[in-house]
C-alpha cells in the first residue's frame, strides 16, 4: 500500500496531502452515517500519532468540526515533530485551536492538546476516532499509550459509545493476523484503498469490527499491478458468478449439471442427507446420492423428493467397499460433479474405493471428512487437465494437519502460508475451514472468504458446505465458468447463508439445516 500510495503521486501526479484528505473525508461519511447523519454538537475525541495515521485523524478532526462538532484531540508529540502532509494538518489544527473562538467551553469547539499523556474521556463523548499507529505499528504498544489503550477498553468501549479505527486497530500488525500486544476493539474501521491482512485475518480481524474500504483516489491499475496474492471475496465477486451462471428460458436439469454426491455410513447417514440437499438447493439441475446399500433407505426417507439415491456395495462395518467403484461407473462417467466423503467411515476397502474415485476423475472433485483422512498423509499425484478436473479439499484444521502429516501445531501458524505452499505443491484446491476460511489454488492465490459466524461450527456445517460446494461447481462445468471462482463464490455463500441464519435463529438454536434453508434469501439478495 506504501507503494501504491507512492506511485499515485508520482506517476498521476496526485498530491499525497489530497490522498490524506480524501481519506479524511471517507472517515467522515462512515462516522456522519454511524450518528444518525449528523455530528452537529457531537462529542468527538481524536487519539492522534505523529505520523500519517495521526494527520488522517488531525484532517478529520478539522473536516468534523467544520459540520458542527466538538472535537478534542490529543496528540501524543509535539507538533514541531510532525513532518511533511502531518505537520501541515496539525498547524491547521493549532491555529484554529489558539483561536479563543474555538477553544471554549461553548458548541462547536476543537481543542488540540500536545503532548498528551492520559486524554481525559468525558461522559458526554460520543466517538472515539483512533489514528495513533495505522499500519505503522512495528512491536508491542508500550508505557503510558499502553495504559491509554486499556483504559479505552474499560471507560469506553465497553461502555456502548462508537470507537473508531482509522486503516488498522492500533496494536494489530498491519502485515498478519496478530494482535502485538494491548489492542482495542474497534466498532469500526475505515481501511483505505484495499484491505490490509490485519484487517481480514484472524484472529485480528475480531478487532476490527464493522470492516469499511474507502476509496481515496488511486487507479485501480496500481492496485492491480502489485504483487500480492491474497485477496478478500466480495459480494461483487459472488454477484458476477451469478450472472454467468443465470436461470435462461432455455434452462432444464441437464443444462444445470448434474452432482454425484457419495456419502454415508451405517452411523453417519444424516451426512448423506445434508450433502445431497445442499446440493439440491444450489440451483443444480440433479442430484445423486450414492450411500452404501443398507443406508439406502434411511437416506431416501430423510432427502429432498428431487434427489435420487443408489445403494452400493458395502463392507462388514456398512460403509462403502471398493467393489462400489464399478457399479457407479455409469454416474461417474454423467457426472459434472463429485463430492466424496461425508461420514463415509474409515475402512481400508472404503480407502481404496476413494482412492479410485479421486486417481480416475473425469470432472472436478470436492473431498471432504472421512475421505480426508482416507488420503492422508496426502499424496495424489495431479492428473492432465487440472481446471475441467479439479480436485478440491475441505480440510478444517485437524485434517490439514494429517493431510500434511505433521502433529506440530507451528505447521500451520502462518495459514495463509501453509494453504499456498500446499495448494502449489499438490496442484489442488484448498479450503481450509475454521475462522475466516482461506481458499488456495495452484498458482499461489489466496482468498479470504469474509462471511460466517460461530454458530457454524455446529455438526453438519462442513457437510452442507461440501454439497454447496458440488452444486456450485456442477453448474460451472455446464457453463464454462472458473472452478476456483465458483469455489469462491461457493464458500461466500455458504457462510452469507449462515449470517442469515443466526439472525433469524440465534448461534445456539441455528442448524445445518437452517443454513441450506437461507440460500434462497443469499439468492435474492445477490441476485
Amino acid at each position: 500500500m506504501r507503494e501504491v500510495d507512492r506511485l499515485t503521486t508520482e506517476r498521476f501526479g496526485i498530491p499525497s496531502i489530497l490522498l490524506m484528505e480524501n481519506a479524511a473525508h471517507a472517515a467522515e461519511r462512515v462516522i456522519t452515517e454511524k450518528l444518525g447523519g449528523s455530528v452537529m454538537g457531537k462529542s468527538i475525541v481524536f487519539l492522534c500519532g505523529k505520523d500519517s495515521n495521526g494527520g488522517d485523524g488531525a484532517a478529520l478532526a478539522r473536516i468534523l468540526w467544520t459540520q458542527g462538532a466538538n472535537c478534542y484531540v490529543y496528540l501524543f508529540a509535539h507538533v514541531a515533530e510532525t513532518r511533511g502532509d502531518v505537520n501541515v494538518n496539525f498547524e491547521i489544527l493549532k491555529r484554529i485551536s489558539d483561536s479563543p473562538d474555538t477553544n471554549g467551553p461553548d458548541e462547536n469547539c476543537l481543542v488540540l492538546s500536545e503532548h498528551a499523556e492520559f486524554p481525559i474521556f468525558q461522559s458526554k463523548d460520543e466517538v472515539v476516532v483512533d489514528a495513533l499507529f495505522g499500519t505503522g505499528l512495528r512491536g508491542p504498544i508500550m508505557g503510558d499509550l499502553e495504559n491509554v489503550i486499556v483504559r479505552l477498553q474499560r471507560d469506553f468501549v465497553k461502555k456502548g459509545r462508537l470507537y473508531v479505527s482509522l486503516d488498522i486497530p492500533s496494536g494489530i500488525q498491519s502485515n498478519n493476523g496478530e494482535a502485538i500486544g494491548a489492542h482495542v476493539h474497534a466498532h469500526v474501521t475505515v481501511s483505505f484503498t484495499s484491505p490490509k491482512p490485519g484487517n481480514i485475518l484472524a484472529p485480528a480481524s475480531r478487532s476490527n469490527g464493522e470492516l469499511i474500504i474507502a476509496n481515496i483516489g488511486s487507479p485501480p491499475d496500481l492496485i492491480d499491478e502489485q504483487p500480492s496474492k491474497l485477496f478478500l471475496a466480495t459480494s461483487s465477486d459472488a454477484r458476477s458468478w451469478l450472472r454467468e451462471t443465470r436461470f435462461s428460458d432455455g434452462s432444464y436439469k441437464n443444462k444445470r449439471g448434474h452432482s454425484l454426491v457419495i456419502a454415508g455410513s451405517n452411523s453417519y447417514s444424516g451426512a448423506a442427507v445434508l450433502a445431497g440437499n445442499a446440493a439440491m438447493r444450489s440451483g443444480v439441475g440433479l442430484v445423486t446420492v450414492v450411500t452404501p446399500v443398507s443406508s439406502r433407505d434411511s437416506v431416501a426417507s430423510r432427502v429432498l423428493p428431487e434427489v435420487m439415491v443408489k445403494g452400493v456395495s458395502e463392507t462388514a462395518g456398512r460403509a462403502i467397499s471398493d467393489e462400489a467403484f464399478v457399479e457407479i461407473g455409469n454416474l461417474l462417467d454423467m457426472a459434472d460433479s463429485v463430492a466424496i466423503g461425508c461420514g463415509l467411515s474409515q475402512d481400508e476397502s472404503t480407502r481404496t474405493f476413494v482412492k479410485k474415485v479421486v486417481e480416475n476423475r473425469h470432472q472436478p472433485t470436492i473431498v471432504d471428512a472421512d475421505a480426508l483422512n482416507l488420503l492422508s498423509p496426502f499424496a495424489v499425484k495431479p492428473v492432465n487437465g487440472a481446471s475441467k478436473r479439479a480436485l478440491v479439499l475441505t480440510p478444517h484444521e485437524g485434517e490439514f494437519m494429517r493431510l500434511l502429516g505433521s502433529s506440530d501445531k507451528d505447521a500451520i501458524k502462518d495459514r495463509v502460508t501453509a494453504v499456498r505452499e500446499f495448494s502449489q505443491k499438490h496442484k489442488v484446491i484448498l479450503v481450509l475451514k475454521g475462522e475466516r476460511i482461506l481458499i488456495g489454488e495452484p498458482g499461489g492465490k489466496v482468498v479470504v472468504n469474509p462471511t460466517g459466524n460461530a454458530g457454524l461450527g455446529k455438526a453438519g456445517n462442513g457437510d452442507t458446505l461440501t454439497g454447496i460446494l458440488a452444486g456450485f461447481i456442477a453448474q460451472a462445468v455446464r457453463m464454462n465458468v472458473d472452478i476456483f471462482e465458483t469455489v469462491v463464490t461457493a464458500v461466500y455463500a455458504a457462510g452469507m447463508a449462515g449470517d442469515i441464519a443466526v439472525q433469524k435463529y440465534g448461534e445456539r438454536v441455528m442448524t445445518a439445516s437452517d443454513v441450506r434453508e437461507c440460500l434462497s434469501e443469499v439468492f435474492d439478495t445477490l441476485d
